[in-house]
C-alpha cells in the first residue's frame, strides 16, 4: 500500500482524520506568497521612516512583519500622484527606487531585488523576501519611451498606465466616470503598451477606465496584470472590474489582484463611517489638532470609541467573498492579492497590517479551496502571468 494511503486509513481508524490534515499554517508557509502592491515606498520611508525598523502603529509593513506574515515576493508600488508634473515625476521615482535599494543593500540577509523569476527563487531559497517595483501613474514616464526603458533597466516589472489622473494618452476610471475629457488610449498610449510588451514589463489596468482597459485588450500581445482593484459587482466601484470586464481578463489569460480596501470591498463601508463621524465630530476635530499620522490616529479613535469601531470596516470574509466572485466569473487562474497597504486608510477586521496574510489562507480552507487552488490565489498565478511576459533581449539592452 502506498504511504499516504496507509497514512490516511490510520488517520481515519483514530478518528482524528481532520488532525492529520495539513494546518493552515503549514499550508501557507510552504506556498508562494504574492502581493502585488504595497505604497510604503511613497508613503512611508518616503517621509523619512524606514522599512527595517518596527513601524508597528506608524505602518502597515516592516520587513520584519512581513517575514512575520510569511511574504516571499513583495512588488513595492512606485508612486506619486499629479501634482508632480513633468521635470518630477520621473525624478521622484526614481528616488523611490534608489531608497528600496538603499534599504536591501542595509538588509542583505533579509531582502534582495530581484528582476526575474528566476532571481526571486534564489531570494527565497536563501530565506530573503524577493522585492519587485511596480510604477503606479503613467505620467511618470513624462511622455517619453525612453522612461520605460529606464524604468525597466531599474527592475520595475510593471506600469499602471494612470493614476486616479488621466495621461495624455490614456484616460482614468476617475475621469470616464465623471466625463472628463476623451476616453481609451492614443497612438502614444497604443505604442506605450507594445513597447512594455516588447521590454516585458507586465501591463497593469488597475485605476484605467473601462474604455482604456478594452483598448489596451485589444492592443496587447501579453496577459496583463490588476494589481489592485476588486469586483464590481459585489461593490459598485470606478476602480473595480465589471463581470464583462473579469471575463475579458480571462480570455486574455490575465490576473486579478485584489485590494484590501474597505471601500473597494464593501459598498455599505462609507455610509458607516459617514454616520460614525457625524456622531463624534467634536472628538475628531480634538484629535486632528494632535496631528498624528494616520495609523496612531485610527488606533486613539479605536481606543475611545471600541464598540462601535469594531462594526465599522468589513470582515475579512468579504474579501473571500471578491475571491470567490472572481473564481465564478473568470475562474481560479485568474484572482490573486494587491493589498494596498500603506495605501489604504481601512483594511478589513482580520487583515490589520502585513503579518495578517495566513489569516486569508485560513480563510480559504474554511470556504473549501483546495491545496492547489489556495496556492494558485496566494502566488502563483501572478507567477504565470510575470512568466508570460518574457522580454525581447534586444528590446531590453
Amino acid at each position: 500500500m502506498h504511504r499516504t494511503a496507509r497514512f490516511a486509513l490510520t488517520c481515519l481508524s483514530l478518528g482524528m482524520l481532520n488532525s492529520c490534515a495539513p494546518s493552515y499554517q503549514s499550508i501557507h508557509q510552504k506556498a508562494l506568497l504574492v502581493d502585488t502592491h504595497n505604497d510604503v515606498l511613497s508613503q512611508v520611508v518616503m517621509e523619512g521612516k524606514a522599512m527595517d525598523q518596527d513601524l508597528t502603529g506608524q505602518a502597515h509593513t516592516d520587513l520584519a512583519r512581513l517575514k512575520k506574515g510569511g511574504m516571499d515576493l513583495q512588488v513595492f508600488a512606485v508612486f506619486c500622484d499629479e501634482t508632480y508634473g513633468p521635470g518630477k515625476a520621473f525624478a521622484f521615482a526614481n528616488a523611490q527606487i534608489d531608497s528600496l535599494e538603499a534599504t536591501a543593500k542595509r538588509n542583505p540577509k533579509q531582502l534582495q531585488i530581484v528582476h526575474s523569476p528566476e532571481q526571486m527563487q534564489e531570494a527565497i531559497k536563501a530565506g530573503k523576501i524577493a522585492a519587485l517595483t511596480g510604477v503606479e501613474g503613467g505620467h511618470m514616464i513624462e511622455e517619453k519611451l525612453d522612461n520605460i526603458d529606464h524604468f525597466y533597466q531599474r527592475g520595475v516589472r510593471y506600469l499602471t498606465l494612470t493614476w486616479n489622473n488621466s495621461t495624455t494618452w490614456a484616460s482614468s476610471a476617475a475621469d470616464e466616470v465623471k466625463g472628463n475629457g476623451r476616453k481609451g488610449l492614443t497612438d502614444f498610449g497604443r505604442q506605450v503598451v507594445q513597447r512594455m510588451n516588447s521590454l516585458g514589463m507586465l501591463v497593469d489596468l488597475s485605476h484605467v477606465g473601462e474604455k482604456t482597459f478594452y483598448d489596451v485588450l485589444e492592443t496587447t500581445t501579453k496577459p496583463v496584470l490588476v494589481s489592485h482593484s476588486c469586483a464590481a459587482s459585489l461593490c459598485p466601484h470606478s476602480r473595480n472590474l465589471t463581470d464583462d470586464q473579469l471575463k475579458a481578463l480571462a480570455k486574455n489569460g490575465g490576473v486579478i489582484q485584489l485590494n484590501f480596501f474597505s471601500e473597494f470591498l464593501d459598498s455599505t463601508y462609507n455610509k458607516r463611517v459617514n454616520a460614525f463621524i457625524a456622531r463624534h465630530k467634536e472628538d475628531i476635530e480634538v484629535l486632528e489638532k494632535q496631528k498624528l499620522s494616520g495609523l496612531a490616529f485610527r488606533d486613539a479613535l479605536y481606543k475611545k470609541f471600541p464598540e462601535e469601531t469594531a462594526t465599522l470596516n468589513p470582515h475579512i470574509s468579504v474579501l473571500i467573498d471578491h475571491i470567490d466572485h472572481v473564481v465564478k466569473v473568470a475562474g481560479i487562474d485568474h484572482v490573486g492579492l494587491g493589498s494596498d497597504y500603506d495605501g489604504i486608510s481601512s483594511a478589513p477586521t482580520g487583515l490589520e497590517d502585513v503579518t495578517t496574510y495566513p489569516m486569508i489562507t485560513k480563510a480559504l480552507i474554511e470556504r473549501g479551496y483546495k491545496r492547489k487552488d489556495i496556492e494558485k490565489i496566494l502566488g502563483g498565478n501572478f507567477i504565470r502571468i510575470w512568466k508570460a511576459n518574457p522580454g525581447n533581449a534586444a528590446a531590453s539592452k
